[in-house]
């Protein structure tokens, strides 16, 4: 059976053949517009609606769902129809209300220090899962609306390219999500960099760099192997060209390993030539990666470095840690068997 959010409108058209013409429009709208399930659409007469909520089952089924930081952060943990398990974070704050999506269920970038890479990779998600998480997300949101998707979940988007994409697009043209608002993570996949500077929908890209010189983020970020930074710069300052928008770098802050003036240094060099904004992230525990986070004193000194070599960098703020859903945790509950309580 399709996912809701992976089924087209020609096949929409299709499920609801020999109803009024009218009745394909009224259910994408209510999908995507509205973003109700099939059951819920009152407009609909009862008959279809129970039929469309056989025929359309949901994606993801919440295995899970974790509150944080005064119920500002929400955690779910979903299951996928294979059994594959993906996370997704939903963060209030007081302009925005953003959502943090996965992209693969697992990852095979294998970053040191993240939980999803020391997890390793299951498969693709659709873009219909994506999209789906994005739904979950706005329904849980309500009142407020949510305004902002951070491709920055589990997996590495970017090698998932065509349907994070076809997600892009869903978001953008029919759910009514601003493209500005639209944030794509990568560690460093070039060819996917030069592929969306060539999109006709400017979305933000953010580097997860962490290191600034090609021995050190070898081992780091394995990927570099295969694209080392000169190249990877080339492929960010293509972005920076075609879309006109400004680049961030996520930098994760790790005791004696990259928080050092050197490596404030090298990361200046590679920042200020692309204009890029340095978003400085403690980082987080993970159960495979036992080193520790720089000091919060160490973490404000390296930004007043950036400063004063000319780069604009500010200190993220951790949410939902307590509940593994910071910035390198997701999959840390799975990986560790935990139960999550609701």
């Amino acid at each position: 059976m399709p996912a809701p959010y992976d089924l087209a409108r020609e096949e929409l058209d299709t499920l609801v053949d020999g109803e009024p013409s009218f009745r394909a429009r009224q259910v994408w709208d209510g999908l995507h517009v509205r973003v109700l399930r099939p059951e819920e659409m009152s407009d609909l007469p009862a008959p279809l609606r129970a039929a469309l909520g056989r025929a359309l089952p949901p994606a993801l089924t919440e295995v899970s769902r974790r509150s944080a930081d005064d119920g500002q952060t929400t955690k779910w943990l979903w299951s996928l129809h294979d059994g594959a398990q993906v996370e997704t974070v939903l963060m209030h704050y007081p302009d925005r209300v953003t959502v943090c999506v996965s992209t693969q269920a697992g990852c095979a970038m294998a970053c040191q220090f993240c939980a999803t890479g020391q997890a390793g990779f299951q498969r693709q998600l659709t873009g219909g899962e994506i999209v789906e998480q994005v739904a979950e997300a706005i329904r849980a949101a309500r009142p407020r609306r949510l305004s902002n998707v951070v491709f920055m979940g589990m997996g590495e988007p970017l090698a998932n390219y065509d349907r994070v994409w076809s997600a892009i697009t869903r978001l953008h043209g029919d759910m009514g999500l601003s493209a500005r608002h639209l944030t794509l993570s990568t560690v460093g996949v070039v060819p996917g960099i030069r592929r969306l500077a060539g999109e006709s929908l400017p979305v933000n890209l953010a580097v997860s760099l962490h290191a600034a010189n090609d021995a050190k983020r070898d081992v780091l970020v394995p990927i570099n192997r295969r694209y080392p930074l000169s190249v990877l710069a080339e492929a960010c300052a293509e972005y920076v060209e075609a879309t006109g928008r400004r680049l961030s770098i996520e930098w994760a802050m790790i005791h004696d390993v990259n928080d050092q003036g050197a490596d404030a240094a090298e990361l200046s060099q590679f920042a200020r030539p692309l204009g890029a904004h340095v978003n400085l992230i403690p980082l987080n525990p993970t159960p495979g990666y036992a080193v520790r986070g720089s000091t919060a004193r160490r973490v404000r000194e390296f930004r007043d470095q950036l400063d004063t070599l000319g780069v604009n960098a500010t200190v993220r703020m951790t949410r939902g840690a307590e509940i593994d859903a910071a910035c390198g945790q997701l999959a840390a509950s799975i990986t560790q068997g935990r139960p999550a309580t609701p």
